[in-house]
């Protein structure tokens, strides 16, 4: 509650537990908005911590109901804990009651929520984030994949992300398989994807890579499968 004075020795009445939806947020503000009448205050703040995601339902509600809303910082609940009684133990009561007095001295921060064009940008920037991270953790495998069971297959495609390399890949042959196609069935397969800059000189070259091969070849089924999967991604 947003107005200069003590609060200490105010009872509001029980704490309120809600849920995460609607119904529960009516009812919070239902509940917020009678202990205002009941006390007098034409303001009401209401303080949260930004934990998670959880907050962001509520503080969108807020705005549409035109609510002041805040956030404090975590590590400032944690020291004024310690603060009050010397004590970090966490607990649902005492974090709302720090929360509630480090609002009550204007130690907080009015977020920002984005709208219209520019929440669909920063959702955009999330995406792009999550599938370039998603991209990484990919690429990482893979390489892992050739390290363990085709090292040699880089000193022939210098880049396996390229177009013809994982074509070749796509045919989910281990070194000591690829040995036994025929060169032209390999290249005619490699130029599905590529026509420029591939000839026999570049088949027989990973075929006698992959004839000298210290490539690992137990659990070959699950391996290409792997590989598969990885392509896929």
């Amino acid at each position: 509650m947003a107005r200069a004075q003590d609060f200490r020795g105010v009872e509001f009445g029980k704490p309120l537990t809600f849920e995460n939806n609607r119904e529960g947020f009516v009812l919070f503000e239902s509940w917020f908005r009678k202990i205002a009448t009941e006390q007098g205050f034409k303001d009401v703040i209401v303080g949260m911590e930004p934990t998670g995601n959880y907050w962001l339902n509520l503080a969108h509600f807020l705005k549409e109901e035109q609510v002041k809303y805040g956030v404090v910082n975590p590590l400032h609940v944690k020291k004024s804990k310690e603060l009050d009684d010397n004590s970090p133990t966490k607990n649902d009561i005492k974090d709302a009651k720090v929360i509630a007095q480090l609002v009550k001295d204007g130690r907080y921060a009015v977020p920002s929520l984005p709208q219209g064009v520019y929440a669909e940008l920063r959702e955009a920037m999330k995406i792009r984030e999550h599938l370039t991270t998603d991209l990484c953790v990919v690429q990482a495998r893979e390489h892992n994949w050739l390290d363990r069971y085709f090292p040699e297959f880089l000193t022939v495609f210098k880049d396996w992300e390229c177009k013809s390399s994982i074509q070749m890949l796509s045919l989910n042959l281990l070194p000591h398989e690829l040995v036994s196609v025929p060169d032209e069935t390999l290249l005619q397969h490699l130029r599905e994807a590529a026509k420029r800059g591939l000839g026999l000189g570049r088949i027989q070259s990973l075929k006698v890579a992959a004839g000298c091969s210290v490539g690992i070849r137990q659990g070959s089924e699950l391996a290409k499968m792997e590989l598969k999967l990885l392509l896929t991604q």
